[in-house]
């Protein structure tokens, strides 16, 4: 898949990232990892019910895309964390939390670096 190569150099991005995972507009999880000797804040079926409303979160945001274009990445900063998601086609999304004093901007800039990396590669193309 695709997709493999953007998420192996996901962590590498920052050492603030703690998790990382791609997942489909179903739900189901194509890859994911936490960073080594990073404490999981949510058991197995709280991340699934997070994953779920990160995907009903974009498919309300693409109801009015014809009007205000196609959303780039969306940044939530918790108490304990930041969650960034940012859909990668129609049907997949990256998902990234990182520490909360994580500087977020150039992990988004260069995730999205990887995306459009990616889609404009050879093996990136349609």
């Amino acid at each position: 898949m695709i997709y493999k190569s953007i998420f192996d150099k996901v962590l590498d991005i920052d050492p603030k990232i703690r998790f990382a995972t791609i997942f489909d507009m179903n739900g189901k999880v194509l890859f994911s990892v936490h960073r080594e000797g990073v404490q999981n804040l949510l058991s197995t079926e709280e991340s699934q019910k997070s994953l779920q409303l990160a995907i009903n979160a974009w498919k309300s945001r693409n109801e009015v895309s014809d009007k205000i274009g196609a959303g780039k990445y969306a940044l939530v900063e918790y108490e304990k964390l930041k969650r960034i998601t940012l859909p990668l086609d129609s049907e997949h999304i990256l998902y990234i939390t990182t520490d909360v004093e994580a500087d977020h901007a150039p992990i988004i800039t260069r995730a999205l670096r990887l995306k459009h990396d990616l889609l404009h590669s050879p093996e990136g193309m349609p």
